[in-house]
């Protein structure tokens, strides 16, 4: 077409979840690329890249086996071989998964979701009374096996021993903060002026850093965020630690060589600094001392 260009971008397409896409508009013969001010960039008849075809379930179906159904979950399976729509909405369930601890005690695990339509059921092996359900799972990612492991950690209460996540990888420690956050305990701040210590030596990564900060103000297990903007919200208070106060940072060279700037392939965006971390602390009136 005269007077156009194509243009082709290095880069990532934010696609938060890749089995929930979405077709190309049909009747749509033109866009415009806006900047979040709405500033435009441009117009254009086609984006390719962007608009797929909905990619198949990575886990078609879920089991739940030996389980104890109660009423929503008897209801389902009432409907199970209902063709008609009221059975189908009969049959479709959604429940946040909770793990249950020697104590009895239930914790939630975040992110852990069973969404979709039950198929069938059937007695389990595991004991008198219980079933095995078949669920046609909706289009999820699954979470990695090795959440179990660090479940495995909480069984009888709160971990005993620092570092236990310092083994893990990038993936396992940013869920090891979130069972932390999962259990952590509502004790009040600490007061303000205290001094905490952390412990620097795995912080290759900065999901190695939440582990640590949360380990450095509440103890094996604990929690101080696992993202910029909870990290924030914890500066805030009510987390275990109330600003001012201060930290000091043993082994902070390690952080220095791999806190750098660059691009974080996984998290899809600018890497986190360690400046950038002692910048937004100082912004909350925390004083760090590098060591």
């Amino acid at each position: 077409m005269p007077e156009t260009v194509d243009i082709d971008l290095d880069g990532f397409v934010h696609i938060y979840d890749r089995t929930d896409a979405v077709k190309r508009p049909g009747d749509v013969t033109e866009f415009v690329l806006l900047s979040r001010d709405e500033m435009p960039y441009g117009t254009c008849s086609d984006v390719t890249g962007v608009f797929r075809e909905q990619a198949a379930s990575p886990v078609p179906q879920v089991r739940l086996l030996g389980c104890r159904p109660e009423t929503p979950m008897l209801t389902a399976l009432d409907a199970v071989g209902q063709a008609t729509e009221a059975g189908l909405r009969r049959r479709r369930i959604r429940a946040e998964v909770y793990r249950v601890a020697v104590d009895g005690s239930a914790g939630r695990v975040i992110d852990a979701v069973v969404s979709g339509t039950v198929e069938a059921g059937e007695p389990s092996r595991l004991g008198t009374g219980l079933i095995d359900v078949t669920v046609d799972s909706d289009p999820r990612e699954p979470l990695p096996s090795g959440i179990l492991g660090i479940l495995e950690h909480w069984n009888a209460g709160r971990p005993a021993e620092k570092s236990l996540w310092a083994g893990y990888d990038r993936e396992l420690r940013h869920h090891w903060a979130g069972v932390a956050l999962a259990h952590r305990s509502n004790m009040p701040d600490r007061p303000a002026g205290t001094t905490y210590d952390l412990d620097g030596r795995f912080v290759t990564d900065i999901e190695g850093f939440y582990c640590a900060i949360g380990e450095a103000i509440n103890g094996p297990g604990g929690y101080f965020g696992w993202n910029l903007d909870a990290l924030d919200d914890c500066l805030r208070g009510r987390f275990g630690a109330r600003a001012p106060f201060r930290l000091v940072w043993h082994d902070s060279a390690i952080a220095r060589r791999h806190l750098v700037a660059g691009y974080d392939r996984r998290r899809l965006a600018p890497a986190i600094t360690l400046e950038y971390l002692l910048g937004m602390l100082a912004a909350h009136h925390v004083e760090v001392v590098l060591r």
